[in-house]
């Protein structure tokens, strides 16, 4: 599609900068419009500038667009499709739908082409035709941003979502162990150490028995807690499943596993209910090179200490 050419009718540049200098009101009236008949049924809940948003700085834009085409501006990864996505993600975390969100620019398409009509006498055919094109442009563009931005947030949320366990957040038992395989494979690399922990709760079918499945979740949702706080931004921590937990401990010395176990332990005994745990700690490259190996040994570790904890 060729680029449209400048604007040269002299009516047609003045209803732009019309546009451009009342992009406000016209934003208000888009405003009052979606509320009409609950038309945008999240704007009633907004003050005045929430329900405005980001659309004065869209009229601007649109304003630019008619006396000045460039494909650039609408073209993605451009400063007014990232504004859009940014406008998007507000309003979503506002409560807007994806379908308020473009109707939102449904309706400020409307107003525009009230004010069009209202000044038709102005215009030549021409004119009518132009405006009409470089109207469409950037509202099309406007609304196809908001429709990609929903579907690459939705997908994000969906990706991480598979990626973690939905009570505590933390890596789900695919994920973990697809991590640890990577940092195995950059240990040989860069020939550091690897320190996995694999632990569980001790007594937990007991808890949940004497005080109910909410209990044994809190209990979980704790451990993660403690989890997080003790690791280092680069260390990694899962749920394996039930009331198994494991840690990846990048770069670590040889006595760094039984160090953090301890640390575990102390703080999971300070709770008001204080939780036990055994642990099984392996270390790449003394105790295996791959992942099921460490996880293998880690766990007849972890029954040993059982054994002795019980004993």
């Amino acid at each position: 599609m060729e680029t449209p050419p400048p604007v040269t009718s002299e009516s047609l540049a003045h209803l732009a900068d019309e546009i451009r200098a009342d992009a406000w009101e016209l934003a208000l009236a888009v405003v009052a419009e979606g509320l009409r008949d609950d038309t945008i049924p999240p704007l009633g809940r907004l003050g005045r500038i929430g329900q405005l948003g980001d659309m004065p700085t869209f009229i601007g834009e649109l304003a630019e667009h008619l006396l000045h085409p460039s494909p650039e501006r609408l073209h993605r990864g451009s400063q007014l499709a990232a504004l859009v996505r940014d406008h998007a993600r507000e309003r979503e975390a506002l409560g807007f739908a994806p379908r308020d969100i473009v109707t939102e620019f449904l309706v400020l398409r409307r107003v525009l082409w009230r004010l069009v009509r209202d000044r038709s006498a102005m215009l030549e055919a021409s004119d009518v035709f132009v405006l009409e094109e470089r109207v469409h442009d950037v509202i099309d563009s406007l609304v196809t941003e908001c429709v990609v931005a929903y579907f690459d947030r939705a997908t994000s949320e969906l990706s991480y979502k598979a990626r973690h366990d939905a009570l505590t957040d933390l890596l789900n038992h695919a994920s973990f162990t697809r991590e640890l395989e990577l940092e195995l494979e950059r240990a040989k690399r860069y020939e550091s150490g690897v320190t996995l922990v694999f632990f569980d709760l001790d007594d937990f079918k007991e808890l949940n028995d004497s005080q109910g499945h909410q209990a044994g979740d809190r209990a979980l949702e704790q451990v993660a807690q403690i989890l997080r706080k003790e690791l280092r931004q680069s260390d990694l921590a899962g749920r394996m499943g039930g009331d198994e937990f494991a840690a990846l401990l990048v770069e670590s010395a040889p006595d760094t596993g039984e160090t953090f176990v301890a640390r575990l332990n102390a703080r999971l005994g300070g709770l008001t209910a204080p939780i036990g745990m055994s642990a099984g700690v392996t270390r790449y490259p003394d105790d295996g090179d791959d992942a099921k190996t460490l996880f293998a040994l880690a766990d007849l570790r972890l029954y040993e200490a059982k054994r002795a904890n019980a004993a």
